[in-house]
Protein backbone atom coordinates (compact mmCIF):
# COMPACT_ATOMS: atom_id res chain seq x y z
CA UNK A 1 0.00 0.00 0.00
CA UNK A 2 1.03 3.40 -0.71
CA UNK A 3 0.40 6.32 1.03
CA UNK A 4 -1.64 7.70 -1.51
CA UNK A 5 -3.88 4.88 -1.10
CA UNK A 6 -3.85 5.63 3.02
CA UNK A 7 -4.93 9.02 2.53
CA UNK A 8 -3.64 11.94 4.92
CA UNK A 9 -6.01 12.01 7.77
CA UNK A 10 -5.38 7.77 8.15
CA UNK A 11 -1.72 8.24 7.95
CA UNK A 12 -1.83 10.39 10.80
CA UNK A 13 -3.65 7.84 12.58
CA UNK A 14 -1.71 5.02 11.67
CA UNK A 15 1.46 7.29 13.73
CA UNK A 16 -1.06 8.41 16.78
CA UNK A 17 -1.50 5.18 17.55
CA UNK A 18 2.04 4.00 17.58
CA UNK A 19 2.93 7.26 20.23
CA UNK A 20 2.69 6.71 24.09
CA UNK A 21 2.65 9.86 26.07
CA UNK A 22 3.77 10.35 29.60
CA UNK A 23 2.02 12.44 32.18
CA UNK A 24 3.21 15.90 31.40
CA UNK A 25 1.29 15.79 28.36
CA UNK A 26 -2.82 16.83 29.08
CA UNK A 27 -3.49 16.10 24.65
CA UNK A 28 -1.30 15.40 22.30
CA UNK A 29 -2.16 14.81 18.13
CA UNK A 30 -5.04 15.23 17.16
CA UNK A 31 -6.15 18.82 17.61
CA UNK A 32 -4.88 21.91 16.44
CA UNK A 33 -2.44 21.81 19.04
CA UNK A 34 -0.42 19.84 21.72
CA UNK A 35 -2.15 20.48 24.90
CA UNK A 36 0.97 20.63 27.73
CA UNK A 37 0.78 21.10 31.29
CA UNK A 38 2.46 24.16 32.31
CA UNK A 39 0.97 25.93 36.03
CA UNK A 40 -2.02 25.78 38.11
CA UNK A 41 -3.47 28.03 36.06
CA UNK A 42 -2.17 27.36 32.41
CA UNK A 43 -1.73 24.79 29.86
CA UNK A 44 1.13 25.45 27.02
CA UNK A 45 -0.23 25.26 23.80
CA UNK A 46 2.53 23.58 20.99
CA UNK A 47 1.50 23.30 17.09
CA UNK A 48 3.62 23.11 13.96
CA UNK A 49 2.90 24.03 10.28
CA UNK A 50 4.99 23.48 7.62
CA UNK A 51 4.53 24.94 3.74
CA UNK A 52 5.99 24.00 0.80
CA UNK A 53 6.54 25.44 -2.95
CA UNK A 54 4.43 23.68 -5.42
CA UNK A 55 1.81 23.00 -2.37
CA UNK A 56 1.37 25.96 -0.47
CA UNK A 57 2.83 28.75 -2.55
CA UNK A 58 4.35 29.48 -5.89
CA UNK A 59 7.97 30.46 -6.27
CA UNK A 60 6.69 34.18 -7.78
CA UNK A 61 4.55 34.40 -4.81
CA UNK A 62 5.88 37.54 -2.65
CA UNK A 63 8.10 35.97 -0.67
CA UNK A 64 6.70 38.64 2.11
CA UNK A 65 3.91 37.14 1.91
CA UNK A 66 5.28 33.75 1.98
CA UNK A 67 7.09 33.89 5.19
CA UNK A 68 4.08 36.04 6.87
CA UNK A 69 1.93 32.64 5.94
CA UNK A 70 3.94 30.82 7.46
CA UNK A 71 3.88 32.20 10.98
CA UNK A 72 0.08 33.21 10.36
CA UNK A 73 -0.55 29.46 10.20
CA UNK A 74 0.69 28.77 13.57
CA UNK A 75 -0.79 31.77 14.78
CA UNK A 76 -4.75 30.29 13.64
CA UNK A 77 -4.05 27.16 15.81
CA UNK A 78 -2.92 28.58 18.72
CA UNK A 79 -5.85 31.17 17.89
CA UNK A 80 -8.38 28.14 17.81
CA UNK A 81 -7.76 26.56 21.30
CA UNK A 82 -8.06 30.49 22.44
CA UNK A 83 -4.64 30.45 23.65
CA UNK A 84 -1.84 33.55 23.09
CA UNK A 85 1.11 33.20 20.72
CA UNK A 86 4.54 33.17 22.46
CA UNK A 87 7.80 31.90 20.76
CA UNK A 88 8.58 29.94 17.64
CA UNK A 89 11.15 28.41 15.90
CA UNK A 90 11.81 28.74 11.94
CA UNK A 91 13.68 25.94 9.71
CA UNK A 92 13.67 26.97 6.08
CA UNK A 93 14.84 24.47 3.11
CA UNK A 94 15.85 26.07 -0.08
CA UNK A 95 17.70 25.79 -3.29
CA UNK A 96 21.43 27.23 -3.01
CA UNK A 97 20.99 29.39 -5.87
CA UNK A 98 17.86 31.34 -3.84
CA UNK A 99 18.44 35.34 -4.19
CA UNK A 100 19.55 36.80 -0.52
CA UNK A 101 17.10 39.15 -1.96
CA UNK A 102 14.13 36.74 -1.60
CA UNK A 103 15.38 35.34 1.47
CA UNK A 104 15.64 38.91 3.02
CA UNK A 105 12.08 39.44 2.06
CA UNK A 106 10.62 36.25 3.17
CA UNK A 107 12.34 36.80 6.71
CA UNK A 108 10.61 40.11 6.78
CA UNK A 109 7.16 38.67 6.27
CA UNK A 110 7.95 36.47 9.27
CA UNK A 111 9.36 39.20 11.56
CA UNK A 112 7.04 41.66 10.73
CA UNK A 113 4.16 39.54 12.39
CA UNK A 114 5.66 38.06 14.50
CA UNK A 115 6.46 41.47 15.83
CA UNK A 116 2.72 42.60 15.47
CA UNK A 117 1.54 39.68 17.84
CA UNK A 118 4.58 40.03 20.14
CA UNK A 119 6.28 36.68 18.89
CA UNK A 120 9.54 35.83 19.96
CA UNK A 121 11.99 34.01 17.23
CA UNK A 122 14.08 31.94 19.04
CA UNK A 123 16.25 29.70 16.55
CA UNK A 124 15.67 27.33 13.88
CA UNK A 125 17.49 25.44 11.32
CA UNK A 126 18.41 25.83 7.06
CA UNK A 127 19.07 23.32 5.01
CA UNK A 128 19.43 22.91 1.28
CA UNK A 129 16.53 21.51 -0.74
CA UNK A 130 15.45 21.53 -4.08
CA UNK A 131 12.30 23.30 -3.37
CA UNK A 132 11.37 25.83 -0.57
CA UNK A 133 9.92 24.85 2.72
CA UNK A 134 9.24 26.55 5.74
CA UNK A 135 8.87 25.05 9.06
CA UNK A 136 7.12 27.02 11.72
CA UNK A 137 7.29 25.16 15.49
CA UNK A 138 5.07 27.58 17.94
CA UNK A 139 4.71 27.38 21.68
CA UNK A 140 2.09 29.64 22.94
CA UNK A 141 -0.69 29.80 26.65
CA UNK A 142 -3.57 29.05 27.69
CA UNK A 143 -5.40 29.84 30.47
CA UNK A 144 -7.10 26.44 31.63
CA UNK A 145 -10.60 27.63 32.06
CA UNK A 146 -10.37 28.91 28.31
CA UNK A 147 -8.80 26.07 26.67
CA UNK A 148 -11.35 24.88 23.85
CA UNK A 149 -10.64 21.82 21.80
CA UNK A 150 -12.57 19.96 18.93
CA UNK A 151 -14.38 17.70 21.15
CA UNK A 152 -17.04 19.82 23.16
CA UNK A 153 -19.83 20.06 20.48
CA UNK A 154 -23.18 19.68 21.87
CA UNK A 155 -26.68 18.94 20.43
CA UNK A 156 -28.25 22.64 20.36
CA UNK A 157 -25.10 24.23 20.21
CA UNK A 158 -25.33 26.90 17.72
CA UNK A 159 -22.14 26.91 14.72
CA UNK A 160 -20.25 30.26 13.89
CA UNK A 161 -17.65 31.21 11.75
CA UNK A 162 -15.63 34.68 12.28
CA UNK A 163 -16.00 35.16 8.16
CA UNK A 164 -16.56 34.58 4.60
CA UNK A 165 -15.11 31.75 2.80
CA UNK A 166 -14.18 30.48 -0.60
CA UNK A 167 -11.99 31.70 -3.37
CA UNK A 168 -8.77 32.44 -1.20
CA UNK A 169 -6.56 30.36 -3.68
CA UNK A 170 -7.21 34.13 -5.27
CA UNK A 171 -5.43 35.84 -3.00
CA UNK A 172 -6.43 35.55 1.21
CA UNK A 173 -4.27 32.23 1.45
CA UNK A 174 -1.60 33.89 1.65
CA UNK A 175 -2.45 37.22 2.90
CA UNK A 176 -4.82 36.39 5.66
CA UNK A 177 -5.14 37.69 9.39
CA UNK A 178 -5.21 35.00 11.95
CA UNK A 179 -8.11 35.78 14.55
CA UNK A 180 -6.08 35.42 17.55
CA UNK A 181 -8.35 39.07 18.50
CA UNK A 182 -11.53 37.38 17.74
CA UNK A 183 -10.20 34.41 19.77
CA UNK A 184 -9.39 36.76 23.34
CA UNK A 185 -12.73 38.40 22.76
CA UNK A 186 -14.30 34.78 22.96
CA UNK A 187 -11.73 33.82 26.02
CA UNK A 188 -12.69 36.95 27.50
CA UNK A 189 -16.33 37.08 27.11
CA UNK A 190 -17.95 32.91 26.52
CA UNK A 191 -17.55 29.96 27.29
CA UNK A 192 -16.66 28.29 23.51
CA UNK A 193 -17.63 24.86 23.35
CA UNK A 194 -15.84 23.52 20.53
CA UNK A 195 -13.40 25.37 17.72
CA UNK A 196 -11.07 24.83 14.93
CA UNK A 197 -9.68 26.86 12.36
CA UNK A 198 -10.53 26.55 8.85
CA UNK A 199 -7.48 25.15 6.72
CA UNK A 200 -8.71 22.27 5.15
CA UNK A 201 -12.12 23.52 4.28
CA UNK A 202 -15.55 24.46 6.04
CA UNK A 203 -16.93 21.58 5.60
CA UNK A 204 -14.01 18.96 6.17
CA UNK A 205 -13.11 20.77 9.36
CA UNK A 206 -16.41 20.97 10.68
CA UNK A 207 -16.37 17.38 10.11
CA UNK A 208 -13.45 16.61 12.35
CA UNK A 209 -15.67 18.58 15.37
CA UNK A 210 -18.23 16.43 14.79
CA UNK A 211 -16.34 13.08 14.39
CA UNK A 212 -14.33 13.97 17.70
CA UNK A 213 -17.86 15.22 19.70
CA UNK A 214 -19.55 12.48 18.32
CA UNK A 215 -22.25 14.90 17.09
CA UNK A 216 -24.21 15.78 13.70
CA UNK A 217 -25.02 19.22 11.87
CA UNK A 218 -27.13 20.94 9.92
CA UNK A 219 -25.88 23.85 8.01
CA UNK A 220 -28.18 26.25 6.19
CA UNK A 221 -27.72 27.71 2.85
CA UNK A 222 -29.01 31.26 3.18
CA UNK A 223 -26.20 31.31 6.33
CA UNK A 224 -22.82 30.31 4.72
CA UNK A 225 -21.37 34.23 4.26
CA UNK A 226 -20.05 32.97 0.72
CA UNK A 227 -16.71 35.71 0.08
CA UNK A 228 -16.70 37.89 -3.11
CA UNK A 229 -14.38 35.59 -4.44
CA UNK A 230 -16.26 32.07 -4.28
CA UNK A 231 -17.33 30.68 -7.56
CA UNK A 232 -20.52 28.91 -5.60
CA UNK A 233 -21.47 27.40 -2.66
CA UNK A 234 -19.98 23.85 -2.94
CA UNK A 235 -16.38 26.55 -3.11
CA UNK A 236 -17.39 28.13 0.32
CA UNK A 237 -17.74 24.94 1.89
CA UNK A 238 -14.45 23.27 0.55
CA UNK A 239 -12.21 26.04 0.42
CA UNK A 240 -8.55 25.82 2.07
CA UNK A 241 -6.32 27.85 4.01
CA UNK A 242 -9.32 30.12 4.62
CA UNK A 243 -7.70 30.52 8.47
CA UNK A 244 -11.24 31.60 10.05
CA UNK A 245 -12.01 30.22 13.64
CA UNK A 246 -15.51 27.90 13.36
CA UNK A 247 -17.12 26.88 16.81
CA UNK A 248 -19.87 26.22 18.56
CA UNK A 249 -21.62 27.78 21.26
CA UNK A 250 -24.53 27.00 23.58
CA UNK A 251 -27.65 28.72 22.97
CA UNK A 252 -27.96 30.74 26.03
CA UNK A 253 -24.29 31.94 25.19
CA UNK A 254 -25.16 32.18 21.64
CA UNK A 255 -27.90 34.38 22.48
CA UNK A 256 -25.67 36.55 23.98
CA UNK A 257 -23.18 36.76 20.94
CA UNK A 258 -25.95 37.55 18.37
CA UNK A 259 -27.04 40.57 21.07
CA UNK A 260 -23.74 42.30 20.74
CA UNK A 261 -24.52 42.51 16.49
CA UNK A 262 -20.93 41.72 16.06
CA UNK A 263 -20.32 41.59 12.08
CA UNK A 264 -16.86 38.95 12.09
CA UNK A 265 -18.99 36.23 13.85
CA UNK A 266 -21.56 34.82 11.51
CA UNK A 267 -24.11 32.42 12.65
CA UNK A 268 -24.17 29.21 10.32
CA UNK A 269 -25.64 25.96 11.55
CA UNK A 270 -26.51 23.98 14.59
CA UNK A 271 -25.58 20.92 16.04
CA UNK A 272 -27.23 18.16 16.60
CA UNK A 273 -27.70 14.66 17.39
CA UNK A 274 -24.87 11.90 15.87
CA UNK A 275 -27.50 9.92 14.59
CA UNK A 276 -29.03 12.74 12.10
CA UNK A 277 -25.84 13.08 10.45
CA UNK A 278 -24.55 16.00 8.24
CA UNK A 279 -26.62 17.73 5.97
CA UNK A 280 -27.32 21.05 4.36
CA UNK A 281 -30.81 22.75 4.48
CA UNK A 282 -31.20 24.56 1.27
CA UNK A 283 -33.56 27.43 0.82
CA UNK A 284 -36.25 25.92 -0.53
CA UNK A 285 -36.54 23.03 2.02
CA UNK A 286 -34.70 20.42 0.66
CA UNK A 287 -32.45 19.05 3.28
CA UNK A 288 -29.09 16.90 1.27
CA UNK A 289 -26.16 15.07 3.35
CA UNK A 290 -22.99 16.97 3.13
CA UNK A 291 -20.15 15.06 1.58
CA UNK A 292 -17.79 17.32 -0.08
CA UNK A 293 -14.60 16.70 0.49
CA UNK A 294 -11.50 19.67 1.36
CA UNK A 295 -7.89 19.76 0.58
CA UNK A 296 -6.08 16.34 1.79
CA UNK A 297 -2.24 15.92 0.60
CA UNK A 298 -2.81 12.25 0.40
Amino acid sequence: MLVKDLGEFNLIERFKKRIKLDSSVFLGSGDDCAVLKFDKKRFQLFTCDMIIEGVDFTHKDDPYFIGRKAVAASISDIASCLGTPTYCLVSLGMPKNTSLKFTDRLFKGMRDICREYKINIVGGDISSSRKIVVDVSMLGLVKKDNLVLRNGAKPGDLIFTTGESGGSILGKHLNFTPRINEARFLADNFKVNAMIDISDGLAQDLNHILRQSKAGALLYEGLIPKSPKARNLADALTSGEEFELLFTLNSVEAKRLLKKRIVNFKLIGEIVEKKYGFKLVYNSGRIKDINLKGFTHF
